[in-house]
């Protein structure tokens, strides 16, 4: 016989945990009526399980607060550097305006296409027709909306307004099917690259962004914005950015996907753009006529 089943101490050891294992199993069960001295277990063994499982708990819990306060710690840090980073671009957007108002008193410039007000409104209706991507906003004529004004959210241009009330102005989205709704771009690249935002991708929700020459390198994520040429739109507007470039099937142009920078569909609180240079009403130029 093995010397193990000899040790006696070894012998009620594995004696008590088979009990033990038969004891739990057996207050385990799921039963309707069990007895008092079952129930006694069960608070025993409950007891027991508590004691355990407090400091278990807390354990875990402290290195899930640890954990959590090394994320913040690293969050703090991101913002904080993201802070010094929008102090520096403040500065830096304040000292270019100096120099350019300068410049531009220098000149005897006075007129400037980026010069523009804003008319606070709220989006109140909506035409549930997509070939129509319009809205209602709650500022009309005795507020000083007037047609063709630009209307932008936060992020970026919506679309114009097409029709006014003494109190509402409708608004035609950037997302319109209407095929005469034309934007006059720019690609902020390092050439100048203008081109026409003509038409709406449904499947791939992005703008399209056409008559890019076809001669020219369109990056993607290259940031795209009003040009202020046409009248309607100040210059400066952000649009959205590039996701894609595809040439044209005769190849003589190109067309970029342009991913809106504004949510077309989660709309609230716009601003109509009532632009400061007087521009003759003409529609939006092609990027033929802005080379001419």
């Amino acid at each position: 016989m093995p010397s193990f089943f000899l040790n006696k101490r070894l012998l009620m050891l594995l004696i008590g945990i088979i009990i033990l294992v038969a004891l739990l199993g057996f207050s385990l069960r799921d039963r309707e009526n069990t007895t008092v001295p079952e129930q006694f277990l069960k608070d025993i063994v409950g007891f027991g399980q508590s004691i355990f499982s407090r400091p278990a708990n807390g354990v875990a819990g402290f290195f899930e607060d640890v954990q959590d306060l090394r994320n913040t710690y690293e969050e703090n840090g991101r913002l904080k550097a993201q802070l010094e980073e929008l102090a520096q671009l403040k500065a830096d957007v304040y000292d270019l305006k100096q120099d350019n108002d300068k410049l531009r008193e220098m000149l005897d410039i006075q007129d400037n296409l980026r010069d523009y007000t804003h008319i606070q409104a709220t989006v109140i209706a909506r035409n549930p027709a997509r070939l129509q991507d319009l809205v209602v906003i709650n500022k009309g004529q005795v507020h000083g909306v007037e047609t063709d004004m630009a209307v932008r959210s936060s992020k970026g241009l919506i679309g114009k307004v097409v029709s006014t009330s003494q109190l509402t102005s409708t608004v035609e989205l950037v997302s319109t099917r209407n095929p005469e709704n034309r934007i006059s771009a720019l690609i902020q690249s390092e050439d100048r690259i203008f081109g026409l935002i003509e038409g709406y991708d449904d499947k791939s929700d992005r703008l399209l962004l056409k008559r890019i020459p076809y001669d020219v390198e369109v990056k993607e994520g290259e940031l795209v914005e009003t040009s202020g040429l046409g009248g309607i739109f100040p210059a400066g507007l952000p649009i959205g950015e590039v996701e894609k470039v595809e040439a044209d099937p005769l190849g003589l142009t190109q067309t970029a996907y342009i991913i809106p920078a504004a949510d077309l569909y989660d709309l609230e609180h716009v601003m109509v753009v009532e632009r400061s240079m007087v521009s003759p009403d003409i529609p939006e130029a092609t990027p033929e006529e802005v080379e001419q």
